[in-house]
């Protein structure tokens, strides 16, 4: 079971001092938490993309490339990459050099995007948004695995004996989450190649989750990857922690109620109540994420929000240091009575150990 962290990415005024910081603050902040992550013990840090204020992660392989070089352990992914906006040519050759430089701590998830005016800053329709991400990821995915590819679709000009450099990393190309908030097509898409299926699992109820992550554990079965309990799942969530419930709820509620993302609608009370949004004490973020397994089955993955909303990086930090400290614990629940056929998430090294497995055939030989 991996755990860590993702970042949207968010320039958000702290509703307690009225100060926003500088996009070259917001920026730095986010390495400096990278940092922690590994420092704390955890296994992934994901950056968000986004080409729109009030958000800073335009290019998020820049980032993950100065945090490579910073860090030891860490798996360095994405929360998400736009595979409706880019071109999956660049996709294939920046995510493959990010692969070499970090030497193979590398994954991404892959997303559709859902805001309608950055479409069309990049030649597209959001109108298009699911053929684009089927489209866009069949040739994404032939681009790591053939040396030189053909293709002819409806969103890109053609590509004639055209080969991907560099080659993925010990000829495996990084691992892929296909990210959904709502739409089963992605699922299914996930579920077709058999890759992984990461649910967003922070706005909604569990029982919308609880529907994606069925249908996706039913066609990766269908399409002969292995059972529905094998399929490769993570989840999203967010916490906010202090040692004492009341403080921590004190604490958190003028940004809960002024954060675009939340503000303005259901009370925190009521939003805690219906979604995976944790405030509380260090047990009762313990007590609601094991619970996650009960609702999803066994998964791969967990990553929590901590840094929106404006928090400063000091508190961040803090979070952080807590969340390292109740991570031993999350390691064991999730650990026991766990099935010994439902596989740990994917890495580079499990990857290549899966290639370079001899076949049934060379195994009687």
């Amino acid at each position: 079971m991996q755990f860590g962290i993702f970042t949207v990415g968010d320039v958000t005024p702290d509703p307690t001092t009225g100060r926003t910081p500088s996009e070259h603050e917001r920026i730095t902040a986010m390495t400096t938490i990278a940092l922690k992550a590994e420092e704390v013990g955890l296994d992934v840090f994901a950056t968000g993309e986004h080409h729109n204020p009030p958000f800073v992660p335009s290019s998020p392989t820049t980032m993950l490339g100065w945090i490579a070089a910073r860090t030891e352990r860490l798996i360095l992914s994405t929360s998400t990459t736009l595979i409706t906006t880019n071109d999956p040519v660049k996709i294939a050759e920046d995510f493959a050099m990010l692969q070499h430089l970090a030497g193979g701590r590398v994954d991404l998830m892959l997303g559709r995007g859902n805001t309608g005016p950055v479409y069309p800053w990049f030649g597209q329709d959001i109108r298009q948004g699911i053929p684009l991400a089927i489209e866009n990821y069949a040739l994404l995915h032939r681009l790591w695995r053939e040396d030189v590819v053909d293709w002819e679709g409806r969103f890109r000009t053609p590509l004639q004996g055209f080969t991907s450099t560099p080659r993925p990393l010990d000829g495996v190309p990084p691992f892929v989450w296909h990210g959904s908030i709502r739409s089963p097509e992605i699922a299914e898409q996930a579920a077709y190649y058999g890759d992984g299926f990461f649910a967003n699992n922070i706005f909604w109820p569990k029982e919308h989750f609880q529907r994606l992550i069925s249908l996706y554990r039913e066609r990766y079965a269908h399409y002969g990857h292995g059972t529905p309990e094998q399929a490769v799942v993570g989840l999203g969530g967010q916490i906010f922690m202090r040692k004492r419930s009341q403080d921590a709820v004190r604490e958190f509620r003028p940004y809960f109620d002024n954060a675009p993302v939340y503000g303005h609608g259901p009370s925190l009370e009521q939003f805690t109540a219906e979604t995976p949004l944790t405030v509380g004490s260090p047990q009762e973020v313990i007590d609601k994420t094991l619970a996650f397994r009960d609702y999803f089955g066994d998964y791969q993955r967990q990553l929590f929000l901590v840094d929106h909303a404006g928090l400063p990086l000091k508190t961040v930090l803090e979070q952080l240091d807590m969340l390292g400290e109740i991570l031993p614990v999350l390691r064991e629940e999730f650990a026991r009575d766990r099935p010994a056929d439902v596989p740990d998430a994917p890495t580079h090294a499990s990857l290549v150990a899966r290639r370079d497995e001899p076949t049934a055939t060379e195994v009687t030989r």
